[in-house]
């Protein structure tokens, strides 16, 4: 059905006209709505539809759109669902060409080939897949080929010409260019630099037609934009139009604002009746992207660069700065120079009296609770900023849940004299109100986040949402060993001074042989990869990562990502994702704001399915069982993530002997979280045998 495709373009370019393309949500403002929407669209001669598949987080999406699908998912829109409306679609006579539009998880939990295939049955027309990369383009636009489907690719201001060669050649219908830098919006005016933008894509793309969008919303910007391109897209404005019209009338109101950019005496052009194309009406093309990598991006299946193409030049500037780095002894005398401002190397201890208490094996402690700022967060903090500063940002952007991790990037900025601002969920910062206290003292500005679940995951997605509108001045300071290449890598490279420096104290303590077993907390990933990645050729030492099992696996309230999720994609990075049926990503709970995350670092997900590393998942109440352990038993009030290891550690000493040891890491201290744990000890303090309750004011005694 790329052949409709084409022929739309070529007919749009025989009569002298820009084909007008739209783009609406899927069961956005209801699911009633949206034939009455798409039928009114086609009267008034809207060319092509973009009916958009609704994702739970959608990073390249600004306000407008994220609220669509927050709606749409609501009013329980689907995969099968979005198929059924196209079928409706048609049945109702609609002619015009439809492509699907989304984010690759629904996608990819759907299956690649079945969606493919049912949509070609439906009578779509295409896709368009915003954060899927070139690589895995390839392979989908031929899948497509084969069904006569079309794969639009969208490029960017800052695509480069490599991968717009490769962009170029798999387009069989037409390409989706990005005007501007940034997230989805309407905007007051247009962007400049729009015809040096499509004179550069046309060197690659040839004859093919150019769509360009974001920020268009009346007809001005139509015709302007339209002096270059060969067809204008629309969508944040449609959205906003049919929210703020009423029931019955949105189709009435689409065909209204269509009209109000065609013109009044505009007359719709849409074929008489829909002919379905004939498979293999496409054809195959096999083009080579070589992109130099010195670190694989991949870990097995999980891994790589999932993310809008906004993103991929900022993401290869950051890598090729992080490769330079660490290939620079100069810039590791400046790293190590800090030791002694962190606090490093941090302490390794035996915990004689937890190691009493499990009766099995001996427990040490690794203390990067005693690291400046409080936790194992300033290692990677002070490194990216580093980099930062080698690569010529001024401004810092940040995530963070637990807060640790916020402080230790405001730490760094503040040393180095960089602006930093830090994005956490509102409930975060409502329960880490200490730590955003810190923040602000040291002069950092915390942005809450209100959407979603107001936790880590919806503070992540609002900091990918900054970055891609402020690539050139921002350096993002990823605190965990998510997200897309170099990130996962990053991370790990720098927090692998845990486990270094695990195994030579332990050695120098134990006539150098190796522990056991090492254990860590699992959110993100960033204090267990640092810890393990050191032993991870050393198979005959176990690794343990111990996740928030919050309100227990047999419920929906947790954050246990590698032990109850399943491969997926979320935050530019394949991984063990958190998902429905439909690939829509879960909401999450744990006690512990730092491992409230739905997804987890790709090589975590890679030692996983390995089997080189082993996960269980400790509850709330079984965290607070840690917590209470290490402070009553060794007088070190742990962070509540760290608790969940202490747990864990425990567990796996008791099953083993008195002469095997194991090492758990103290990833945080507590202090930021002894408020959570007065307000949760009346529920969860019963579970465990722990009344703790405030004594009475002795001065008030009498009186």
């Amino acid at each position: 059905m790329s052949a409709l495709l084409k022929e739309t373009f070529a007919k749009c370019k025989k009569e002298g006209r820009n084909a007008l393309v739209t783009f609406i949500t899927a069961g956005y403002p209801t699911t009633e709505d949206t034939i009455p929407i798409m039928k009114g669209m086609q009267d008034a001669g809207v060319d092509i539809i973009e009916l958009g598949i609704p994702f739970s987080d959608p990073i390249a999406d600004g306000p407008t759109i994220q609220a669509a699908n927050n709606v749409a998912l609501e009013n329980g829109i689907t995969v099968p669902k979005c198929l059924d409306l196209v079928k409706q679609a048609r049945s109702a006579g609609i002619t015009i060409p439809i492509i699907l539009m989304g984010y690759y998880n629904p996608i990819l939990k759907y299956g690649e080939i079945q969606l493919i295939e049912d949509s070609a049955k439906v009578g779509a027309n295409g896709f368009i897949v915003v954060d899927l990369p070139p690589e895995e383009a390839i392979k989908f636009r031929s899948s497509c080929a084969k069904y006569g489907l079309s794969y639009v690719p969208l490029v960017a201001p800052a695509t480069t010409d490599e991968r717009l060669k490769v962009l170029g050649e798999i387009a069989d219908s037409f390409i989706y260019v990005v005007s501007k830098m940034g997230t989805t919006g309407a905007s007051s005016t247009v962007s400049t630099g729009i015809s040096e933008l499509c004179g550069r894509v046309r060197k690659f793309a040839g004859s093919t037609p150019l769509a360009v969008g974001f920020g268009v919303s009346t007809r001005e910007h139509f015709l302007t934009v339209g002096e270059d391109a060969d067809g204008v897209v629309i969508g944040s404005k449609i959205i906003t139009l049919l929210g703020e019209s009423k029931s019955g009338e949105r189709g009435t109101a689409a065909y209204n604002y269509v009209k109000s950019i065609l013109g009044e005496e505009y007359v719709s052009h849409a074929p008489s009746t829909f002919v379905p194309a004939t498979a293999g009406g496409s054809k195959e093309t096999k083009p080579i992207l070589e992109e130099e990598h010195k670190f694989n991006p991949r870990f097995g299946d999980f891994g790589g660069q999932y993310v809008p193409e906004a993103l991929h030049t900022c993401l290869a500037e950051l890598e090729k700065g992080f490769e330079s780095a660490v290939a620079d002894p100069e810039f590791w005398k400046e790293f190590k120079s800090l030791y002694s401002y962190i606090g490093r190397p941090s302490s390794l201890h035996k915990a004689e009296r937890l190691s009493e208490y499990a009766g099995g094996a001996q427990i040490w402690l690794k203390r990067e609770d005693l690291n400046h700022t409080g936790s194992h967060k300033i290692n990677n903090g002070l490194a990216q900023v580093l980099i930062a500063k080698r690569l010529g940002k001024k401004k810092i952007i940040a995530e963070t849940g637990a807060g640790q991790h916020g402080v230790a990037t405001a730490t760094a900025c503040a040393k180095f004299g960089l602006e930093c601002t830090v994005f956490m969920g509102a409930e975060d910062v409502r329960r880490q109100a200490l730590n955003v206290f810190r923040m602000r003292i040291l002069g950092a500005k915390v942005i809450a986040v209100t959407n979603g679940t107001q936790t880590l995951r919806d503070a992540t997605s609002e900091a990918f949402r900054y970055w891609v509108s402020n690539l050139e001045s921002t350096h993002y300071v990823v605190g965990s060993a998510i997200g897309p290449h170099p990130y996962p890598t990053l991370v790990r490279t720098f927090q692998s001074v845990i486990g270094q420096e695990t195994k030579e104290q332990f050695k120098a303590l134990n006539d150098g042989k190796l522990p056991n077993a090492v254990v860590a907390c699992v959110g993100g990933g960033s204090n267990s990869t640092g810890m393990f990645s050191p032993f991870e050729h050393d198979t005959e030492v176990k690794m343990l990562g111990v996740e928030a099992g919050g309100d227990g696996l047999d419920t929906e309230r947790h954050s246990a990502t590698l032990t109850a999720g399943i491969p997926g994609v979320f935050h530019g990075v394949k991984t063990y994702v958190l998902q429905d049926a439909d690939g829509q990503v879960h909401d999450t709970h744990s006690v512990s704001a730092g491992l409230d995350y739905p997804g987890v670092g790709p090589e975590l997900a890679f030692w996983k399915s390995t089997g080189r590393a082993d996960f269980v998942a400790a509850t709330d109440a079984q965290a607070l069982e840690g917590f209470k352990l290490l402070s009553q038993l060794e007088g070190i009030i742990p962070a509540l993530e760290s608790s969940h290891a202490i747990y864990g550690g425990v567990q796996l000493a008791k099953t083993m002997t008195k002469d095997q040891h194991i090492v758990i890491n103290v990833s945080g201290r507590g202090d930021k979280d002894v408020q959570s744990v007065a307000e949760i000890l009346p529920r969860l303090g019963p579970e465990i045998g722990w009344d703790l309750r405030f004594e009475a004011d002795p001065t008030k005694e009498g009186k």
